[in-house]
């Protein structure tokens, strides 16, 4: 339930990066440029996203209410994989696309 979750949460905020990179790269901006701008835009959606997660997990992973001690280690972990994967959301998803698009050709208005 919780690698589903986590799985869900990541493979969105990923989305929200590379499809703004497409669409400014579709406008005729540099691949470096696009996905700079892509992860400076989308980063305040990708972290309130995590962070609402995070502060609604908290209560269950600090076994706060009656019978939470039995969901207490899958908030624990969903708190921990949901840090680390908005850490490398941020740095790894960049990093690849441009890996991939670095040697496209600009497909923009002007250069179709």
């Amino acid at each position: 339930m919780g690698v589903v979750m986590l799985a869900g949460i990541v493979l969105s905020n990923s989305i929200l990066i590379v499809e703004f990179a497409h669409h400014l790269m579709k406008d005729g901006m540099a691949v470096r440029e696009a996905i700079s701008t892509s992860c400076r835009v989308r980063l305040r959606p990708i972290l309130m996203t995590s962070l609402a997660t995070l502060i609604g997990l908290l209560p269950m992973a600090l076994k706060l209410g009656e019978g939470s001690e039995a969901y207490a280690p899958l908030a624990q972990a969903l708190i921990g994989g949901l840090t680390v994967s908005v850490i490398l959301t941020v740095f790894l998803v960049p990093a690849g696309f441009f890996l991939v698009y670095q040697n496209k050709p600009l497909k923009g208005p002007e250069h179709a």
